[in-house]
C-alpha cells in the first residue's frame, strides 16, 4: 500500500470532529422536530375537543331556535283566537238581534 492510502491521526481526528458536529446538529434538529410533532399532536387533540364542543353548541342553538319560534308563534295564535272570539261574538249578537227583532 501507498502512503497516500493512509490518513494521519490529525486528519482522522478532524474528520471525526466534523462527523460528531454533524451528528450533534442532526440530533438538535430531531429534538426540535419531536417538540413540534408533540405540539401538533396537542393541537389536533384540542381541535378535536373544540369540534365536539361546537357540535354540542350547534345542537343547543337549534333547540333554542325551535323554542324561540314557538315563543314568537304564541302571540299570533292568541291573536287569532281573540279575532275568532270577537267574530263569533258579533255573529252571535247579530243572530240574536235578528231573532228577537225580526220575529223569526
Amino acid at each position: 500500500m501507498d502512503d497516500k492510502d493512509y490518513i494521519t491521526r490529525f486528519e482522522y481526528e478532524e474528520r471525526q470532529k466534523r462527523i460528531d458536529d454533524e451528528n450533534n446538529r442532526q440530533n438538535h434538529r430531531l429534538d426540535k422536530l419531536e417538540t413540534i410533532t408533540d405540539q401538533i399532536a396537542d393541537m389536533a387533540a384540542s381541535i378535536k375537543a373544540m369540534v365536539v364542543t361546537m357540535q354540542a353548541m350547534q345542537k343547543e342553538q337549534e333547540e333554542q331556535g325551535k323554542r324561540l319560534a314557538d315563543i314568537e308563534k304564541k302571540p299570533a295564535d292568541n291573536w287569532d283566537k281573540l279575532v275568532y272570539s270577537i267574530i263569533a261574538m258579533i255573529a252571535t249578537a247579530a243572530i240574536t238581534y235578528i231573532i228577537t227583532k225580526g220575529g223569526l
